[in-house]
């Protein structure tokens, strides 16, 4: 008998598949409708503003869906028909609407004071202040926080914003007001019921003992199979609500505890979980939800995965935005990319193969490059000598495509 109920490798299917890696990319013009299948399967989609290659959250749905128009995301994300909504989910995010409700507790919960500590103190001592930029904001519409750029500024920890942006993000975190559009990438705020169609705004909020339960389903659908703390993660829920969340799921049949092979700790099987075969090819942004949290990663693929932005350039392993390419069922590879728009180049300036690469790894990853360089508007794809990749992906690039 097997000391296990689900085999590594079924495991590694079972969230390639949750996660949209089971899909065909053969769209002939990926549009709203699968950008909207993609986002509605993954649940939250994080927002970065490193913008070295470009800003993460046009990522996922690129290494889902390929060369979709970066457009459909803004649409669907800050358009008058928006299907997305922004607010606090797995760090900053992008969330389909029909899960505001469902993250009300936290919203109440950054009220009562339960938020970074700074803003947390800022709320208790100036809530007359806040009141009044909230006030400002029902008559005035939306507004940046460049319109409230005077007073005194914060400590270095605090990006130095002033006074009105520290009131605007704590009536964010506090669900009164939500992003109405971008500017570039400065958030434009106004009032929640004003932003969100009323036929969200309406619905009853749940209680919050029901609400973290149908957030961890969420998560285990999203993920297929995963760990009491993976669930946790995924929506940065408090540890003791996850973990009645995960004991009541049980118990409602909602979820099955399994024994995954090389797992330390129970994993939760989703009901609609499937292994299926995964022939993908992905560049996977660092913040992609399939690794965002690397004990997980490690779990899955077997290689550590560290996001080297803030560690020191001669310290740096692999480089500053890296990007692990997904190879079938496995991660072959990893490219430390930049977008040199003035050159209209995307530069490959590290890349290392990863123990699992094989023959076929360097024409694969040459021709994801070429997408995603052809989806940037960028016209080629130059590759600098670092890591032992490089040379043959500069000999793959160089090689016409069968």
């Amino acid at each position: 008998m097997k000391p296990y109920d689900i085999s590594l490798k079924q495991a590694r299917r079972i969230a390639l598949t949750a996660q949209g890696f089971a899909e065909s990319r053969r769209h002939a013009a990926p549009g709203r409708s699968h950008f909207g299948k993609v986002a509605e399967r993954l649940g939250v989609i994080q927002i970065d503003s490193v913008n070295v290659l470009t800003r993460t959250h046009y990522l996922p749905a690129f290494s889902r869906l390929g060369d979709y128009p970066q457009g459909v995301l803004e649409t669907e994300a800050w358009g008058k028909k928006r299907t997305l909504f922004e607010y606090w989910g797995h760090e900053a995010s992008l969330l389909p609407l029909e899960l505001q409700p469902l993250l009300r507790w936290r919203m109440a919960r950054a009220e009562a004071g339960e938020t970074w500590t700074g803003l947390a103190r800022f709320g208790r001592e100036r809530r007359d202040y806040i009141d009044n930029i909230l006030a400002e904001i029902e008559q005035r519409g939306p507004v940046t926080g460049g319109d409230f750029a005077t007073g005194p500024r914060g400590q270095p920890g605090w990006w130095s914003w002033s006074e009105g942006k520290r009131a605007l993000e704590w009536l964010f975190w506090a669900g009164y007001v939500t992003t109405a559009t971008r500017r570039g990438f400065e958030r434009v705020y106004d009032l929640t019921e004003r932003t969100l169609p009323a036929a969200i705004v309406d619905l009853p909020t749940p209680d919050e003992t029901d609400a973290m339960r149908a957030l961890v389903l969420r998560s285990a659908k999203a993920m297929g199979v995963a760990t009491e703390a993976d669930l946790r993660d995924y929506f940065r829920l408090p540890l003791d609500g996850a973990r009645r969340a995960v004991r009541e799921l049980v118990e409602a049949g909602d979820l099955t505890t399994v024994k995954v092979e090389g797992w330390d700790k129970p994993g939760y099987l989703h009901p609609d979980a499937r292994p299926k075969r995964i022939s993908a090819h992905a560049l996977l942004s660092p913040f992609d939800n399939l690794i965002w949290f690397r004990d997980r990663a490690e779990r899955l693929f077997g290689i550590q995965i560290r996001l080297e932005i803030y560690t020191p350039a001669e310290k740096r392993v692999h480089g500053y935005y890296v990007l692990p390419f997904l190879e079938g069922e496995a991660i072959t590879a990893r490219v430390d990319l930049k977008a040199d728009r003035q050159a209209k180049a995307l530069r490959v300036q590290a890349a290392h193969a990863e123990p699992e690469a094989g023959a076929e790894t360097p024409a694969a990853l040459a021709a994801e490059l070429t997408r995603m360089a052809g989806w940037l508007g960028l016209e080629r794809v130059e590759v600098a000598g670092k890591g032992d990749l490089a040379g043959r992906l500069q000999s793959a690039l160089q090689t016409p495509a069968n």
